[in-house]
Order: structure tokens, then sequence, then C-alpha cells
């Protein structure tokens, strides 16, 4: 497999980022996330990491040459991460469980495959258009479909933020999976958290890879972001791929042709970044990570049973 891909996070004008992503790959396989933590203070960001590193830990143990089956992965695994936020909420009392919105891909055999919880979103983009995109699990989005509400009037109207579907719920979450789709050279996935594609319009984010590679389109893509937003931005985060398109002095472009049979490559973001939670101290970050890593064990455990 050839690709350029490029992530970032950014907090906006909020004091936390609750955001998390990652992606990871094999020679003959590639899984791309991003999950937007809902709520309080830490709950929010707590069930967004359990998230990203229970599917990045799963697509370790089963991508090393290729998935099974794609679609399957993709529903287990959210669903596992959903059991483990549950098992997190648990063991800590906690009257209401951590929840996050997500949007998973895999890109396997010139093919992608998605899956969603929430209002993150993956958009299919070629040659300046959207060949097509997630539909979120919103109220809002429900009156988009009604024809009561304009899609350009969503990010601005009152009930934006009312999620009926996510990871963590008291309900099991609904997981919506795609078609296989397939690549051309040159498309783009793009995912991403409302904080990014909440203030653009589509034009925007069907044409920003028209001219430039991931690693310019992202950054300036979440600048018009933050600029359209103002002070009340929310958090950005978006992983982006553009397939067969390998810029050799790009440092996230990857040939996984180098990459030894079985081997795994990830950027998987962590709970220990500093940049994400500088209002914590380090033993707080390091209670955190445990506490993390037990419940994913253990929701591992009941998974695998």
């Amino acid at each position: 497999m050839k690709f350029s891909i490029y992530q970032e996070s950014r907090k906006g004008g909020r004091r936390y980022n609750q955001d998390r992503m990652g992606y990871v790959f094999s020679r003959e396989s590639l899984m791309m996330i991003v999950a937007d933590g809902m709520g309080g203070h830490m709950h929010g960001e707590i069930a967004a990491q359990i998230t990203v590193e229970f599917v990045g830990q799963k697509f370790q143990r089963e991508g090393r040459n290729k998935l099974a089956d794609p679609q399957v992965f993709l529903r287990d695994a959210l669903n596992g991460a959903h059991a483990a936020i549950l098992q997190y909420a648990e063991e800590h009392g906690l009257l209401e469980t951590p929840r996050t919105t997500v949007v998973a891909a895999v890109v396997q055999d010139s093919h992608t495959w998605w899956a969603h919880a929430g209002d993150s979103r993956i958009y299919h983009i070629r040659a300046g258009q959207i060949l097509s995109q997630t539909r979120d699990h919103s109220r809002v989005q429900q009156l988009v479909l009604q024809g009561v509400v304009r899609e350009e009037a969503v990010a601005a109207h009152p009930d934006r933020n009312k999620i009926f579907n996510c990871l963590g719920a008291h309900v099991p979450p609904q997981i919506e999976l795609s078609a296989a789709a397939r690549l051309k050279a040159g498309d783009t996935l793009l995912l991403c958290s409302d904080g990014v594609w909440g203030p653009l319009p589509s034009r925007i984010i069907a044409t920003a890879f028209l001219n430039d590679s991931v690693m310019r389109a992202v950054p300036e893509m979440m600048n018009q972001a933050e600029r359209r937003a103002g002070a009340d931005a929310d958090n950005l985060s978006a992983v982006a791929m553009t397939w067969n398109e390998v810029d050799t002095a790009g440092p996230d472009s990857v040939s996984t042709l180098t990459l030894p049979a079985g081997d795994i490559a990830s950027r998987i973001e962590t709970f220990d970044q500093p940049a994400q939670h500088e209002y914590l101290s380090d033993d707080e970050i390091e209670k955190a990570i445990a506490e993390i890593r037990t419940a994913i064990n253990k929701a591992n455990r009941i998974v695998i049973k």
C-alpha cells in the first residue's frame, strides 16, 4: 500500500481537549479513528481515550497481515470499546458513564469500509467532490433529512449537540457500517470531529485537497474552522489519508512495502501526551493510564471468551 497520511488535534477555544485520534497499519491494512469525548471534565476524554486504544489494540492483534472481514472488525471493535467504557464506569461507581462519538475506517485491498456512532464524520473525496460521507446520529441531522433545516445551517442550530447514538451510553450503540468503497489514486479519506466540519461549508472540505497534500491541507482547513468559529471554537481533530500518493519529502508519507511482514506501525494518541491535559499532575496522569488499561484489559477478556 502507498498513501500519504496526516493527523492533528487542537483544543480550539475550550479549556480541555476531549478529542482523541490515531492510525495503525500493517503491510496490507490501515485503520484510522477519531473519537470526540462528550460530557464533563475528564470523563469525555477518558471515553475517547479508551475507544482509540481499544480499537487500536484490536487492530494490532488482528490486522498484522490482513483483516478477515473489515466490517466485522469495525462492528466488534466499536462494540468492544463501548463495553470497556462501561467497565470503567462500573469500577469507578460513576452515576453517568463517560461517552464519546466515534468514526473509524479500514483500508485494505484498494477498498475502504467505515463505521460510526454520533456526529464524528468521514468524507470520501475525489477530484474536489464529496463522493460519500457519514450521516450524523443527531436531532439536527433528522431535521435535515426531513427538509426542515438546510445542511448549511447545522453548525448554528441550537440542537446541534443533541446526539442520540454514541459509545458509553446505557443503551448499546447502533454502529452504522458502510459498504465497501473502491479507492482510486488521489482519493482522500477525511475523518474529523464536529469542531472541524461544523464551521466549514461542504465546498471547502470538498476542494481542500485539490492542490495541496494532506500535510498542508489539514492544518489550513483547521485554521479556517477556528477562524470561523471564533472564541467558541470546539476541539478540532482530523486524520486525512490520500491513497496511492507518496510525497517522499513528507514526514507522513507511507509506503508499507518497507514494513516487514507481520509488523505493525502505530500512531495512536496516548493519555500521557502533556499537550492534551496540562491541568493534570504526573500522578493523576499515571493513575488515569492505569485505570484505562485495566478497563480495556477486562473488556478484552469478556469479549474474547
